[in-house]
């Protein structure tokens, strides 16, 4: 019925069988809507793999439409939402796992139990008494029928055997106890369990019933269950491992590139303390050349005094003395004529 519902809804629509006045406040739904399923669209809905199982999960709450999953996959942000939409069935998946594992946890223990059977309880004069009244009876039906085969008489032989039989099953139930639970435990060592779906099976069991297990519908959805949670989680472990590198890479770039900032401020440094060297030599050099001009000059005015106050002077004072002797004796000076 749900297959032939779903068959109509891609054929005609959703809202095939609304009503003119209720397709006017239809809203058409879509694949992102909180009533979609999401773990459908994007790979498998837990709740069908175990329809009709022991494991059954019941309907799913959300919708299930073939449409919404071909908008999914064709729509520009499919990638976008893929691990939005994994994540949310590996949380649904590692719940189911989860209630497996120890359901399997409890039926390993279960199985590696060392039961030990108590002895047989003794048995009581009663039912002593029983057991011999039983074998004497079983004597003497055994007898008859011995009689009764030598004289050929066989259905009367046959009627008194099945007399046998029934007391040998009587003497049977007197000697050994009731099984018990610790029976039960025993024979289940004869058992071996699925670890894929926790189901108890027959040890060394007939090909064709193992073949049976491994095809049937409750191994086959929780195998695909612990497949994806495996992929999922590879996938998660490699990613968070490309992020690591790609960490370590960008940490080593900013390393280097801050070394490269380090060297060029120290080539920068070290060409300004050259040029302020070479600023403090041109200074001092400008320093030592100030002084020595200074020095020159100095000496320049003490040569040419020394010029002045040596020979040349002694020679200057001599020819000015002359010369103020002439200028005492001239005639028109001193009122003298001719």
């Amino acid at each position: 019925m749900d297959a032939q519902r779903a068959l109509l809804d891609e054929l005609m629509g959703a809202a095939r069988n609304l009503t003119d006045e209720e397709k006017k406040g239809y809203r058409e739904l879509k694949w992102d809507d909180r009533e979609a399923c999401a773990c459908f669209m994007v790979r498998f809905c837990p709740h069908d793999l175990f329809v009709n199982t022991r494991s059954d999960l019941g309907p799913c709450p959300r919708v299930h439409d073939q449409k919404l999953k071909e908008s999914f996959e064709n729509s520009p942000r499919h990638d976008t939402f893929v691990p939005r939409f994994e994540a949310e069935l590996a949380q649904f998946c590692e719940k189911l796992v989860s209630d497996l594992d120890r359901k399997v946890r409890r039926g390993r223990e279960r199985l590696d139990q060392e039961v030990e059977l108590p002895p047989p309880p003794p048995i009581t004069p009663e039912k002593a008494e029983q057991l011999s009244v039983l074998e004497e009876k079983i004597k003497i039906l055994l007898e008859q029928v011995e009689s009764l085969g030598e004289v050929g008489k066989v259905d009367e032989a046959e009627a008194l055997m099945r007399k046998v039989e029934s007391l040998n099953a009587e003497k049977t139930a007197l000697i050994q106890p009731p099984q018990t639970a610790l029976s039960m435990l025993t024979q289940e060592k004869k058992m071996a369990l699925c670890e894929i779906c926790g189901s108890f099976l027959i040890a060394n069991d007939a090909l064709e019933r193992a073949q049976s297990h491994i095809t049937g519908k409750q191994h086959i959805g929780y195998g695909m269950v612990r497949d994806f949670l495996s992929e999922y989680k590879t996938t998660m472990e490699k990613a968070k491992e490309e992020e690591r590198l790609a960490r370590e890479k960008e940490a080593e770039e900013r390393r280097k590139q801050r070394e490269k900032e380090n060297e060029s401020r120290s080539r920068r440094s070290s060409s300004n303390d050259r040029e302020r060297h070479r600023d403090r030599e041109n200074s001092r050099d400008r320093e030592w050349n100030g002084k020595y001009r200074d020095e020159g000059r100095g000496a320049d005015r003490r040569w040419h005094g020394d010029n002045r106050n040596g020979r040349d002077g002694g020679r200057s004072r001599y020819y000015d003395r002359d010369s103020r002797r002439s200028r005492s004796r001239s005639p028109i000076r001193h009122g003298r004529r001719r």
